[in-house]
């Protein structure tokens, strides 16, 4: 079913999206003080281009003995040069996937999509794209760390 969904994003406007993300992503490589964004923008590139089975995930939820107040200050601050640069017109693309996906009904789960990855491309520093499963069993040994 994920095949079916991911090939059905691609078809209904997520060739689009994805190539969107592939020029920031060299823009990010190019404009060289962007250089640190580079590695988040290939990740959404990937979630873009296959959001069915990935998921974005925080790198804290993800590594958390890794976790740090300086890594998580200087995230933010990238992520706001992101905004600026590159997040809100790659936001935009994905509504505006995302809305035309539904008009189609049966591109409404894939329209359901590109909204999450919408939020995700304004704020994408710090996260990582993984298998679904692989983000499950990361929020399930963070709740058990927490219980402990």
């Amino acid at each position: 079913m994920r095949t079916v969904l991911n090939v059905l994003n691609f078809v209904l406007g997520g060739f689009f999206t994805t190539l969107g993300w592939l020029i920031a992503t060299f823009f990010s490589i190019v404009l060289i003080f962007t250089l640190p964004l580079t590695r988040s923008c290939w990740e959404i590139t990937k979630l873009s281009l296959l959001p069915f089975g990935n998921e974005a995930i925080s790198v804290d939820e993800l590594y958390p003995e890794k976790s740090n107040v300086l890594l998580a200050t200087g995230g933010s601050l990238l992520n706001i040069v992101w905004l600026v640069l590159f997040g809100w017109w790659l936001c935009l693309s994905h509504i505006f996937a995302g809305i035309a996906q539904c008009i189609t009904i049966i591109g409404i789960p894939v329209g359901i999509a590109n909204f999450k990855i919408a939020a995700i491309a304004l704020w994408p520093v710090g996260r990582r794209v993984v298998s679904v499963e692989v983000a499950q069993q990361a929020r399930i040994d963070n709740a058990r760390r927490r219980s402990h």
